[in-house]
């Protein structure tokens, strides 16, 4: 398939540049993926979509303030570093900007908290930092950090929590599971008392998620990987859920791309901590998620493809469509959609 086959127009003023003023006000496209009929409401009808003894499955990663800016020793070279993934402690996988600048062996002051040296420059351009400081690094970045908002996001939100679930718990991320900004905790609480079960798994978000697809063949693009977990408690719930037919929904990509991880041929997971660059298109066929709720993600890029793979590339652009006809909005801070 070609990656143009999943481009659609999207006006620019449609583009959400802060949250809702309520996380669960915001707007919920309903599309049902066997008909591709929709549904218009808001997300706190949700709640009506799921079933008792469905299992709501949410990625508990929390976004940190990744985005620091170096002063290269002794030079005062300006550089942006955005904290990807944390190989070990105090070691990290990092994009540079300019990457020029940020040479193997170059060391850098942060805010005079702390300092850091590249110890290498991966294929793909990442630099591979060692940085010293006092106390602990998150402590650090809470102080000197950015949190590390997409590009077509201009004005930092009053309240950067924003960016963030209600329920994120295990800091990690350089970018949000943007599927889960629309819940509060009244709303889950409501969602409980219906019998549905939830538990949580974890993928820390890197850029590799939203990374362009810059193949025409959308077959060799090629995915960051990234880390995740789920814990034994957590497949044990899923599991249990499965054998008892109930539904496991998934609320955003990222838990969908955990649990196909996980999944074995019957849809059951394992627990696990590994790294996964799975890539989903059109054509697979998917193990364990029955249900997707997910934010409008950019065209042509992997999350529309994975969206795709879900419930039909025609029923999916049909209702992208009617959402830019409709006037919802669009990305991180967007509206949302519930796929079953």
């Amino acid at each position: 398939m070609n990656k143009s086959d999943f481009y659609y127009d999207l006006p620019e003023e449609l583009i959400a540049q802060s949250p809702a003023e309520r996380r669960d006000c915001s707007r919920l496209l309903l599309l049902d993926r066997r008909t591709g009929a929709i549904e218009h409401k808001r997300f706190y009808d949700i709640a009506d979509r799921l079933r008792e003894g469905d299992c709501l499955v949410m990625n508990d990663t929390k976004v940190i303030p990744a985005r620091i800016y170096g002063v290269k020793i002794p030079t005062g070279a300006k550089v942006e570093f955005l904290l990807l993934n944390c190989r070990e402690e105090d070691l990290w996988e990092c994009i540079t900007g300019p990457g020029r600048r940020a040479h193997e062996g170059d060391e850098f002051d942060f805010s005079g908290e702390m300092t850091g040296t590249v110890e290498q420059v991966l294929e793909n351009g990442n630099r591979v930092v060692r940085f010293r400081h006092d106390g602990r690094l998150l402590e650090v970045l809470d102080r000197i950090g950015e949190m590390p908002l997409p590009h077509y996001i201009t004005k930092t939100p009053d309240d950067p929590s924003r960016y963030n679930t209600v329920y994120a718990r295990d800091p990690g991320s350089a970018a949000a599971p943007t599927a889960g900004l629309h819940f509060t905790p009244e709303l889950l609480e409501k969602i409980r008392a219906k019998g549905v079960k939830e538990t949580f798994v974890t993928l820390n978000v890197g850029i590799g998620t939203f990374r362009p697809v810059k193949t025409e063949r959308i077959e060799d693009h090629v995915m960051h990987r990234e880390y995740y977990r789920i814990s034994p408690e957590a497949a044990e719930v899923i599991n249990s859920t499965k054998k008892a037919g109930g539904r496991i929904v998934s609320v955003g990509t990222t838990s969908c791309r955990t649990l196909e991880s996980a999944a074995d041929e019957n849809g059951f997971v394992r627990p696990c901590g590994e790294w996964t660059g799975i890539f989903i298109y059109p054509g697979y066929e998917f193990r364990c998620v029955d249900a997707l709720e997910t934010n409008f993600h950019l065209p042509e890029s992997t999350l529309i493809m994975l969206v795709s793979a879900f419930c039909g590339r025609e029923n999916t652009l049909n209702a992208y469509k009617e959402a830019v006809k409709e006037r919802y909005r669009f990305f991180s801070f967007g509206d949302a959609m519930f796929i079953s």
